[in-house]
């Protein structure tokens, strides 16, 4: 048995579970190596704590054999019969993917008990092992050398949308598959709109650029955000408050090691913006766990109290935004280690002026 499938098993176990039914392609993926995109099909992965472990796949998908039990269908084929077949009567649980459109129709013809569980899957998926972590060193480094040809391009006249394009597809040129999100490119008061989508905005003199971006390398996510100015910021508030979201970034990073609450990260970083003047200002939570997709489970925020351990992988991100004038955030991916902590963005977080 691999190492992900025995750490779901324990936490099955833990939730009184013997049976889960996985439906995230992501998740399969992690726990089996097979990556399928079904679309609107039927597609699952069955684990039971006996050992006997269940793969229902549409002949449409191109899978080879998986190495696992096996339910092949078509599209005329009675699937939720077939599914029905292999599951036991209880308790089942399920993962927060998994339609209403299948499930229902599986309680009506086995009486099971649906338990939603995807916590026993997430909860692994959150520790990332040595090679998931140096997958996601490598495509934190891609997106270091993208960001790096971004600025060396962004120049006044040019509009987000231009620059988001140059950033998508120099990811391609250095080895990304692509980005991990829709890369968001702000100027001036957009980058007040924390999600603010690339528009026909043209880069002024003196107005900040906010850039955040992430790519995809061998099915693992980079996320970053830096926030610069062509010339000198016409805003004189500007450059205070870049100062101040760099060292909320920083301050933050620095207490981050295994053992403590993922509210008291944020702490840090929320703190010291409130008393400098900026508590409304930050808006959003601190950060987001990371790994095969940009937002996966588990968040760095006030409300959180799990406690960091080895190998969680997440960012951070302190931001201000003032409407109608300016934004600013900074951001990285940090690797929780053994005692302390391992920042995966090495480019430059004080104030760059292009």
């Amino acid at each position: 048995m691999n190492h992900r499938i025995a750490c779901v098993i324990k936490n099955m176990e833990s939730m009184g579970l013997t049976q889960l039914l996985v439906s995230d392609p992501m998740s399969i993926r992690y726990l089996t190596g097979v990556y399928v995109e079904p679309f609107e099909r039927l597609y699952a992965f069955l684990i039971r704590t006996d050992g006997e472990h269940t793969f229902f796949l549409n002949h449409l998908f191109s899978v080879a054999e998986t190495g696992y039990n096996e339910v092949r269908f078509s599209d005329m084929d009675d699937q939720i019969a077939l599914l029905a077949a292999h599951i036991q009567k209880g308790k089942l649980g399920i993962d927060k993917t998994f339609t209403a459109r299948f499930l229902i129709p599986l309680m009506e013809r086995t009486g099971i008990t649906p338990i939603l569980a995807s916590q026993a899957v997430d909860d692994c998926r959150a520790i990332k092992d040595d090679e998931e972590q140096e997958l996601m060193r490598e495509a934190s480094r891609i997106n270091d050398r993208v960001i790096t040809q971004a600025f060396n391009a962004a120049k006044a006249g040019m509009t987000e949308k231009e620059l988001a394009d140059f950033i998508d597809k120099t990811f391609l040129a250095e080895g990304a598959s692509g980005p991990s999100f829709p890369t968001i490119v702000s100027v001036g008061a957009n980058a007040a709109d924390p999600h603010h989508e690339p528009d026909d905005t043209t880069i002024k003199d003196g107005e900040c650029v906010l850039i955040d971006m992430g790519c995809v390398y061998k099915g693992y996510c980079s996320d970053m955000t830096r926030t610069f100015v062509i010339g000198q910021p016409a805003d004189p508030e500007f450059t205070k408050v870049h100062d101040l979201v760099r060292q909320a970034n920083e301050k933050a990073e620095a207490i981050i090691r295994p053992g403590i609450p993922l509210s008291t990260i944020d702490a840090a970083a929320r703190d010291f913006l409130a008393e400098n003047g900026y508590e409304k200002e930050f808006n959003h939570r601190l950060g987001h766990f990371i790994g095969q997709t940009d937002h996966e489970q588990g968040d760095v925020s006030a409300t959180n109290e799990n406690l960091t351990v080895p190998g969680m992988v997440f960012s951070i991100e302190p931001g201000v935004y003032l409407p109608g004038r300016f934004g600013v955030r900074i951001e990285d991916l940090v690797i929780v280690t053994e005692d302390g902590c391992e920042i995966l963005n090495h480019v430059e977080k004080k104030l760059q002026t292009i």
